[in-house]
């Protein structure tokens, strides 16, 4: 069930809504009374279960079908496939009717389908395209219901228009197109009342099931993925603190002629109000994009990944396309920032080393710093070569002055280090990450995933030779 707050607010909606005579709505969504399964949470958790519950259990009964289908002569590899098909379709199916956690989930994942093999990851790019950017909006009269609670009763008059149909929806918000007092177009950030405990909710049943994951691409573990989402909702959550993350941001790259940030008009815990930005969003982009767009894209995400730290001292932690606009003057926008990681020396410096030693394939001194920063614990006994054999593939997209990326590329990377009979796996399996270095090895690596899907290509590594300290020498 929601929170009683949130019960009171849909239960008072009517009066509050179209207050204030400088207000004018143009309602693309029915009005009509909100059944306690409306809205874009379901708000009983026994529904949220029920939903994903079903996910498990019709997988065990397309095996089971899948088995009789091989039974009456069809090959291994057609009855894989139609089962991957038909459980990606209802995974996020599911996933999108929910929100949430789920929601969430879904995003971070679809983040990585560059990495998954070609006949795994066709069947899923449309679904996962769709979960990047759409979902079912919240009942109007809840959204002026929050829009009553978090700028008080008049907020209408705040606004000279305000377009009830939602201009894009997420997992934890939606967002509406509307015009300033002061004449500025504005977007305005609405967070789902009861988002939090049931984002929760989702993902502790999701972790119970991530095993079914697994059908996505062999041997693929989503549950150190859960987890971290998990570790992160409270922030993601508190709007009050994305909208300062969006001010330094935006003070940061203030005029810049590659990135821009929009400036919050005006925020509170649960409502951001920003400049509206008009844009292509990369999802668009990566599915039909020209090759310009496509290298413009890729150069100026991986500008933001690399200046931030310096620029802000914040990294920009959720790289999924939804969150980025190609604009009209070539410029990036960037437009959500509930996911920052704090970098108040800037990006590690030792990160800008170590690439740079591997990159002159400098064995013993790679090493010795992988040891020096908690990569490889002191009692584990690694190979020099063998480490730097594993690191310099990887590393490729800056070896030289121009790169292009590729989903065939990610997948080989991928397979490289997925396969247990390989010996980078076997590698891979004595490192470790330190906790310091979780978030922006995640970034990272989302990053790279996006860029891949892009099939962007130019030179990355002048922009790590301006941005990543130690990287230059």
């Amino acid at each position: 069930m929601l929170a009683s707050p949130a019960e009171a607010l849909i239960r008072t909606a009517q009066a509050s809504r179209c207050p204030g005579s400088a207000h004018r709505c143009r309602s693309g969504v029915d009005n009509g009374t909100v059944s306690d399964e409306s809205g874009p949470i379901p708000r009983r958790s026994a529904s949220r279960t029920a939903r994903l519950a079903s996910l498990p259990i019709n997988a065990a009964g397309r095996a089971t079908l899948g088995l009789g289908k091989r039974l009456s002569g069809r090959s291994a590899e057609e009855v894989t496939l139609e089962l991957q098909q038909q459980t990606a379709d209802q995974i996020f199916a599911v996933l999108g009717q929910l929100k949430g956690g789920a929601m969430k989930f879904g995003q971070a994942m679809s983040v990585f389908e560059a990495a998954f093999p070609e006949e795994v990851a066709a069947p899923y790019r449309a679904a996962l395209t769709k979960l990047q950017e759409a979902a079912p909006p919240m009942p109007v009269r809840t959204v002026h219901a929050v829009l009553a609670q978090q700028l008080g009763s008049r907020w209408g008059e705040r606004f000279r228009d305000f377009d009830d149909k939602a201009a894009a929806a997420a997992s934890i918000g939606q967002v509406h197109r509307g015009t300033w007092r002061d004449g500025r177009a504005v977007a305005i950030k609405v967070q789902y009342p009861g988002a939090g405990p049931a984002l929760m909710a989702d993902l502790n049943q999701l972790a119970r099931f991530a095993r079914l994951f697994g059908m996505l691409a062999p041997g693929m573990d989503v549950k150190p993925l859960i987890t971290e989402i998990k570790d992160r909702v409270s922030e993601e959550l508190d709007y009050a603190l994305e909208a300062n993350s969006q001010r330094a941001f935006a003070a940061a790259y203030a005029g810049d002629a590659d990135i821009h940030v929009p400036r919050v008009v005006a925020s509170a815990p649960k409502v951001i109000i920003s400049e509206w930005i008009e844009g292509i969003p990369l999802s668009t982009i990566i599915e039909r994009g020209t090759s310009a767009q496509r290298n413009r894209a890729g150069l100026l995400l991986a500008t933001l990944h690399f200046s931030g730290p310096e620029r802000a001292r914040l990294l920009h932690a959720d790289p999924h396309p939804g969150n980025f606009r190609l604009m009209p003057d070539g410029r990036l926008g960037v437009i959500d920032f509930g996911a920052v990681a704090r970098l108040p020396e800037g990006h590690p410096e030792p990160i800008g080393r170590m690439a740079r030693l591997a990159l002159e394939g400098q064995a013993p001194a790679v090493l010795a710093e992988l040891r020096k920063e908690g990569f490889v614990r002191p009692n584990i006994v690694v190979d020099a070569q063998a480490t730097l054999d594993y690191l310099q593939p990887i590393l490729a997209p800056i070896a030289g002055d121009h790169f292009a990326f590729s989903r065939d590329w990610m997948r080989r990377e991928a397979a490289r280090i997925a396969d247990p009979r390989s010996e980078a796996n076997k590698l891979a399996r004595q490192l470790n990450l330190p906790p310091a270095y979780l978030m922006i090895h995640r970034v990272t690596i989302g990053s790279i995933g996006v860029l891949s899907q892009l099939g962007a290509e130019g030179n990355f590594r002048q922009i790590l030779q301006r941005w990543m300290p130690g990287f230059a020498g």
